[in-house]
């Protein structure tokens, strides 16, 4: 307790906003009665945290149940944006500051921990998932091919995304066709059932591993789609790839791999062939995470290890790679959206969540998980919205180093399938 912060509060502390009311640990309130929002304290400690302004560490406390949080989740984050002390996106960067994310990274992205740190997020579990994801479990950035269109819905949108994948990467049957973290399978069905290649999944998470195999068995996709349980550093190289995606999954492999990844990508791929990465990058130049503790919320109750890399950043490693750039898209105002139809989905079934997460890992553990996700996505959310992460997709060839490919042979110089003209992928 820190007694002699009680006469301080109304004077030390930011001006509250007019939609934001405090009630402190002895009972006092502050702000307006009719406040959409209401942050109730039981510990100082908490209430020091938000004088110097860090988020994260008031959304451990509530997680914690330090702090009750009451009001709908579309404006405790407008309440948020108005409490943060300044940019999240902004932080030290010096040299010191470069090298300990480094190290960090080193020791956090070895194979046994990324599949530590993947099963930790993804098999929490597959129940309490289906409840607030779209009908294929697509756990990634959707494509509101019309944002004005009040019929798109969360699945509409999904299938958007996958097809629009498939276009850039202009499968053909029979190709040769690798998913790299591949969820639930979405995309690897979908790249199967309509586009007719032969499909390898790879995954490091348990539960979707057991349920994409489920699918392929009940769809009778066995002689041409498979699911392994696998590090991609452990994928072999003896027959190469026609075509690559990787979806939501190179948040995890860390700055200290992302050369390492790239490089992979490019011996398991054709010559002349497509890759398509498709993953959250940093809002800023520097920054491996946000600031103001969100980071560190997400890295010790979402997701550990995972790092964020600047475009600027990934398109570098990409490059040194051997791998050539030919197209990228910028999706950041997509997963806002997506998101907040996530969030909106999880806030309208929380007594069902809560029961699912009880039968997993019993009352106490379930209260802590759900709470940590309702912040998680409703604060993601208002990350895409903020510009302070962003989304985009990478598409990119390995040069057959053969200007006159035969593949390609109306563009001249090509060396790869891609007709470098975007028609084909709205046609």
């Amino acid at each position: 307790m820190i007694p002699h912060l009680i006469p301080d509060i109304p004077s030390h502390m930011p001006r509250l906003p007019a939609d934001v009311a405090l009630q402190l640990p002895q009972g006092q309130r502050l702000g307006a009665a009719n406040a959409l929002v209401k942050l109730s304290f039981s510990k100082w400690s908490s209430i020091a945290r938000l004088k110097a302004g860090q988020i994260g560490g008031l959304a451990e406390d509530y997680v914690e149940g330090k702090l009750q949080i009451e009001g709908a989740m579309r404006d405790v984050m407008r309440a948020v944006t108005k409490l943060l002390p300044g940019n999240p996106v902004e932080n030290d960067s010096g040299w010191w500051s470069g090298w300990l994310h480094l190290a960090k990274s080193m020791a956090a992205h070895t194979p046994a921990k990324d599949a530590a740190q993947v099963q930790f997020h993804y098999d929490v579990s597959d129940a309490f998932y289906a409840l607030w994801l779209d009908p294929r479990r697509v756990y990634s950035c959707a494509y509101y091919r019309d944002f004005s269109d009040a019929s798109m819905t969360l699945a509409r949108a999904q299938e958007a995304k996958l097809d629009h994948i498939c276009r850039k990467l202009m499968l053909q049957p029979g190709e040769r066709f690798l998913d790299i973290g591949a969820g639930w399978g979405a995309l690897l069905l979908w790249a199967a059932e309509h586009y007719g290649v032969d499909a390898t999944g790879i995954t490091l998470s348990k539960n979707q591993h057991t349920h994409v195999q489920q699918l392929i068995d009940q769809k009778d996709l066995g002689q041409r789609v498979r699911i392994e349980l696998r590090d991609y550093r452990d994928m072999p190289e003896d027959r190469p790839f026609d075509k690559i995606s990787s979806v939501g999954m190179f948040e995890h492999v860390g700055h200290t791999n992302m050369s390492t990844y790239f490089e992979k990508i490019m011996r398991l791929l054709a010559p002349g062939g497509l890759v398509l990465n498709h993953g959250i990058t940093a809002g800023g130049l520097e920054n491996r995470q946000l600031g103001a503790g969100m980071g560190d919320f997400i890295e010790k109750y979402i997701f550990p290890g995972g790092e964020l890399v600047h475009v600027s950043a990934v398109l570098e490693h990409l490059a040194r790679a051997g791998l050539e750039m030919v197209d990228t898209e910028n999706l950041r105002p997509h997963y806002a959206r997506t998101l907040w139809d996530w969030s909106d989905a999880l806030e309208s079934r929380l007594d069902e969540a809560r029961q699912v997460l009880t039968t997993d890992d019993g009352p106490e553990r379930a209260e802590k998980t759900l709470r940590a996700y309702r912040l998680y996505l409703a604060g993601s959310a208002m990350s895409f919205e903020q510009g302070w992460i962003s989304l985009h997709q990478l598409l990119a060839t390995r040069p057959s180093g053969d200007v006159h490919d035969a593949r390609v042979a109306q563009v001249r110089g090509a060396q790869s399938v891609y007709p470098f003209s975007r028609d084909y992928m709205y046609r």
